[in-house]
């Protein structure tokens, strides 16, 4: 067994030159990964995608086809999985061993920072066109300012049909921008502390200026084109410029302002995500935390054994950077229900006990990004007890902020086994924690797996930049952090 050195040292140094390659072909699917999926939903499309063209089965349509009064069976090697209103994925492929005895999970989230129009939107002040927002997670609201941005989004119109509007990051699309103060009036701003620089009601998305004219026929009566203003002005209100933006969304969408009642209407960076530095050794991109996890979980889990010792499964949740709460959270019974439905269907003599014994005995990474050390603010970081670029996946035993509060604090025994997995696996990893003690913190969806009697523990990519519009992170911790991944869902008993 290869003995990991300590203090740890960069990947790097020691890795092959095929090992090198194949760090950066991986992160090349990473990079399309990350432009193409930039809302939960994206992740949550990609992802289902990715299962069907590996035969996996939806377990709802299984559900829903099997005898009246009879268990749905699953054999060992079936490859089953659920999306949770379209926001949250489930997947499992059922082990040789009895559900009873415990799954192997890698538990991530696939939403990231970033602003939601409001329910009511759209207006218009001096000849502008705007949209309100409210932001969503915790960010840096001066870093969203005058930056190239997309929307995304999801119309759900009254008869039931979904609309998706995905507009700014295509070539040729126009993008859209918060605009802010010149520096030459800004005396008065720039004595402000940084988080009063920009409110998070000055968070609105400029979206055009052009006003709507009436439509004039040569030979029109001044009569018939008077009324044909009024008719705009009815349809789409006084307001000429917030009235051209609607008959665009109109014609273009078949969407109406009503219709944002009903709509998740998401802005992202509409920067591509693309190769850092000289060497093209780091990826940059919106998102990382904590699509870079998910990513390298959904590959590590396809590309596990036909029949796995135990049963493996991957768990994509919403709602992370907002508390994990609402039914597409991990605080929801989205797992456990989904945990319950194959403990049912791999077992003659089910019963509530079954599926509390399978709690017990899993065992589930939290995948999530962790901090890494930023040479520009080293201070922020115990640099005994840190995470650094190039050095691989990082364990965190614990999370949480100051006394560890909100956080999980994984059994040594756990740590233990993983570490001894890693490295037979020849894996790089490191281990380190969030940051000074009370200087802030920060948790995962750890606790809410912890809670119902799994051994669960922190693991994941360390990223610079975490939550700002252009998160970075290291091909060679990318790349370590899908083989840990990997190596924990065939390995780990």
């Amino acid at each position: 067994m290869k003995k990991t050195k300590f203090p740890f040292e960069i990947w790097w140094k020691n890795a092959g030159e095929e090992e090198i390659q194949a760090a950066f072909a991986f992160s090349d699917d990473y990079l399309r990964f990350l432009n193409d999926c930039k809302t939960e939903r994206e992740v949550a499309d990609f992802t289902e995608a990715q299962l069907k063209e590996q035969g996996f089965q939806s377990l709802d349509e299984l559900l829903a086809h099997r005898p009246a009064g009879a268990f749905c069976s699953l054999k060992p090697g079936d490859k089953v999985y659920k999306v949770v209103h379209g926001k949250a994925v489930l997947a499992a492929v059922i082990g040789a061993s009895p559900a009873q005895e415990g799954f192997n999970i890698i538990a991530s989230h696939i939403d990231s920072p970033r602003l939601d129009f409001k329910q009511t939107p759209l207006y218009e002040d001096i000849n502008l066109a705007l949209a309100k927002t409210h932001y969503y997670g915790g960010i840096k609201k001066y870093q969203w300012v005058t930056i190239p941005l997309a929307i995304h989004g999801t119309v759900i119109l009254k008869d039931g049909r979904k609309v998706k509007i995905h507009l700014g990051d295509k070539e040729g699309d126009p993008c859209f921008v918060i605009t802010d103060l010149l520096p030459h009036l800004a005396h008065e701003q720039m004595a402000k502390k940084a988080n009063e620089l920009v409110t998070g009601e000055g968070l609105n998305v400029l979206l055009g200026s052009l006003p709507l004219a009436p439509e004039e026929e040569k030979g029109r009566e001044k009569a018939e084109a008077q009324s044909a203003e009024e008719e705009a002005k009815n349809k789409y209100g006084a307001d000429p410029v917030k009235a051209n933006l609607l008959k665009l969304l109109e014609e273009t969408y078949g969407v109406a302002e009503e219709d944002l009642v009903s709509a998740e209407m998401e802005v992202v960076p509409a920067m591509a995500a693309k190769d850092v530095g000289f060497d093209r050794s780091l990826v940059g991109g919106y998102g990382q935390d904590d699509r870079v996890c998910s990513y390298a979980a959904l590959q590590a889990f396809l590309e596990i054994p036909e029949r796995p010792e135990r049963t493996s499964m991957i768990y994509f949740s919403d709602k992370e950077e907002v508390g994990s709460q609402g039914n597409t959270g991990a605080q929801s019974a989205a797992l456990s229900n989904f945990i319950a439905e194959l403990c049912a269907a791999t077992s003659e003599n089910y019963n509530d006990l079954l599926t509390r014994r399978c709690f017990t005995n899993s065992a589930l990474i939290s995948a999530d990004v962790a901090a890494a050390v930023d040479p520009n603010y080293k201070e922020a970081q115990d640099h005994l007890n840190a995470n650094y670029i190039g050095k691989g996946i990082v364990i965190e035993k614990f999370t949480g902020a100051r006394g560890k509060s909100g956080g999980n604090d994984a059994n040594p025994e756990f740590m233990a086994v993983l570490r001894r997995i890693f490295d037979e696996e020849k894996i790089a990893w490191q281990n380190g924690e969030l940051g000074k003690v009370d200087l802030g913190g920060g948790g995962t969806v750890a606790a809410y797996m912890a809670n119902l009697g799994m051994q669960v523990i922190d693991c994941g990519t360390p990223v610079l930049s975490m939550h700002s519009p252009y998160e970075i992170a290291g091909k060679g911790d990318i790349y370590n952090t899908y083989r840990a991944y990997k190596a924990f869902l065939i390995n780990y008993r």
